[in-house]
Order: structure tokens, then C-alpha cells, then sequence
């Protein structure tokens, strides 16, 4: 009988030997490990970064990335994300993504 490696299961990623969660970036749509993409949640209709991940209420992922924050308010996906009505403010969550690039490109 053929010998089938085991497979890990579904909705985890392998990294390093162990299995760790996988969420999906709103902004792109790719599925990534949940370390590699900064939390989100939305506190009075402002769009708050949650790096500990320690908020209460519903959380989105995103790739600290300008071009997927782009890409995700194009789309409109934070309403839909936090299943929340109107507009959202992302001043706040796109000061945090700008800082984290600009700390990215100098060392």
C-alpha cells in the first residue's frame, strides 16, 4: 500500500513544523498566516489597528501594505467586513500603514 504523506488541516498553514491560523487580507483577497497581516477593528466609525488583537468586536485582517488598504476601500470592504452601515474613517488605520512602510523601506 502507497505511504500518503499527512496533510495539514484545513484553514491552517504550515510554518516552521507547526500549524498556525491563516486569515484572508481584505484588501487582496489572498490567505496568508494570521502574523502577517495586521487586525482591524471598527470602534465608534473609525477604523482602529489592533496589533495584540485584544479588542472586542469583529475583527478584519489586512497586509500592512498601502496598495492593499487601497485596494480594500476601493472595494468597500471594511462595511462589509465589520457588517457595519455607511462610511467608515481609515484616517487613523492609513497613518499606521504609511508608518509601518516608511519603518519597512529604512531599516
Amino acid at each position: 500500500m502507497r505511504q500518503v504523506p499527512p496533510t495539514p488541516r484545513r484553514g491552517r498553514l504550515l510554518k516552521s513544523g507547526r500549524a498556525v491560523p491563516i486569515r484572508t487580507c481584505v484588501g487582496c483577497r489572498v490567505r496568508t498566516a494570521k502574523s502577517d497581516l495586521l487586525r482591524l477593528v471598527a470602534v465608534e466609525g473609525v477604523i482602529v489597528p489592533d496589533p495584540r488583537g485584544r479588542r472586542p468586536g469583529r475583527g478584519a485582517h489586512l497586509h500592512p501594505d498601502p496598495g492593499c488598504l487601497e485596494l480594500a476601500e476601493r472595494r468597500r470592504a471594511f462595511p462589509r467586513a465589520f457588517r457595519l452601515q455607511g462610511p467608515l474613517d481609515s484616517g487613523v488605520l492609513r497613518a499606521r500603514v504609511a508608518e509601518r512602510t516608511e519603518q519597512q523601506q529604512d531599516g
